[in-house]
């Protein structure tokens, strides 16, 4: 059962995994794997917007997307652009990650061997996914100008879209355990969380959302009060 407190905490980590940014003009766009497809769509309107004269997709397979993407996450997403009218010409493949750190990295490399000049990115990721994204591209890639970008969508369509609103709050849950435990083991710049985030966070912890929490993390029973504000 999802009360109303699990609905408004649920909304308040929806609200603050999303950066806010409002997409400009960058020296690329990069799209992040995963199962969701409208990332790769994001990221053709964006380039038919004329925000970006290229695309790196990137990503291999994971569990939940070997069926679905059995020739991986970064293939699919530029036979999606390619179907959608964008010119092979402007997308390039990274097929190999499989996590965040190694969609940066990965991207990063790429570009550099094919000798594209990169200030600033577009990054497209899922919309819970932005802030994660964020960190992770600032932490391993500081000189460049980071730009988040996700489907324009609601909570409630974006639960629609997964029709499954338990495996939405796991996820909310388990990507906001990563901003707290991630900057001390390297992978991520440290933000603060404001305290009514914190509290949203451990009250749907309490209620059993917990499925796509990490086990066992070193320090992850910390006092959170250092990344409050």
């Amino acid at each position: 059962m999802i009360s109303t407190q699990d609905r408004a905490d649920t909304r308040r980590l929806w609200e603050y995994h999303q950066m806010g940014h409002t997409p400009r003009p960058c020296s690329v766009a990069i799209g992040l794997g995963s199962h969701d497809l409208g990332v790769a769509d994001t990221a053709v309107d964006l380039y038919k917007r004329g925000m970006i004269p290229l695309l790196v997709f990137t990503g291999a397979t994971s569990p939940t997307t070997r069926e679905r993407m059995p020739r991986g996450e970064a293939v699919h997403y530029r036979e999606r652009a390619l179907e959608l009218g964008v010119p092979s010409s402007a997308v390039l493949v990274e097929p190999q990650a499989r996590n965040t750190g190694e969609n940066i990295r990965f991207s990063r490399e790429l570009l550099e061997k094919a000798g594209v000049d990169v200030s600033s990115v577009l990054l497209i990721s899922k919309p819970y996914e932005e802030r994660r994204a964020y960190a992770t591209a600032r932490k391993l890639w500081p000189e460049v100008e980071i730009v988040s970008a996700s489907s324009p969508m609601t909570l409630n369509e974006y639960v629609d879209s997964i029709g499954d609103a338990r495996l939405v709050i796991d996820m909310l849950v388990g990507a906001l355990q990563r901003l707290l435990v991630y900057p001390e083991q390297g992978f991520m710049i440290s933000q603060q969380v404001p305290a009514d985030v914190i509290d949203a966070y451990q009250r749907l912890c309490k209620r059993g959302f917990t499925s796509r929490l990490l086990r066992d993390v070193q320090g992850q029973d910390q006092d959170l009060s250092q990344t409050r504000r």
